[in-house]
């Protein structure tokens, strides 16, 4: 009877010992999950960077005291606000849309300026 030789997933050296050893030691069971990982984790990464940078760009522009505040496009996208990235929407009784990065809002008005609002709920 001819015995199956394992190997490591990540080096391809061969195994001994437990019968479901996938890997020969604990660095190339690390480097074969941060690799097989590595796309999809630095996706998710690069998403919620945007998000975070989206949120503090709105709260920077909306004075702590305020609820309201208005800029303009050109003002938020000079700052590096990337308008694909929101958590959720939102729309009012009037059927205005609002953007939402976490607790802040945008909505579009006329003539490129934007309206911000905190939602002090969440």
């Amino acid at each position: 009877m001819e015995m199956e030789t394992r190997k490591c997933l990540n080096c391809g050296k061969g195994l001994q010992g437990r019968v479901d050893k996938k890997f020969c030691d604990d660095y190339c069971r690390n480097n074969y999950n941060n690799h097989r990982n590595g796309t999809t984790n630095n996706l998710i990464r690069n998403i919620n960077y945007a998000l975070k940078k989206n949120r503090n760009i709105l709260a920077s522009l909306l004075p702590e005291q305020e609820d309201t505040a208005k800029t303009t496009r050109e003002k938020l996208l000079h700052q590096g606000f990337q308008f694909r990235y929101n958590t959720h929407t939102y729309t009012n009784k009037k059927g205005n849309v609002y953007g939402y990065c976490y607790d802040y809002g945008y909505l579009e008005l006329d003539h490129d300026w934007y309206l911000i609002v905190r939602n002090r709920e969440a």
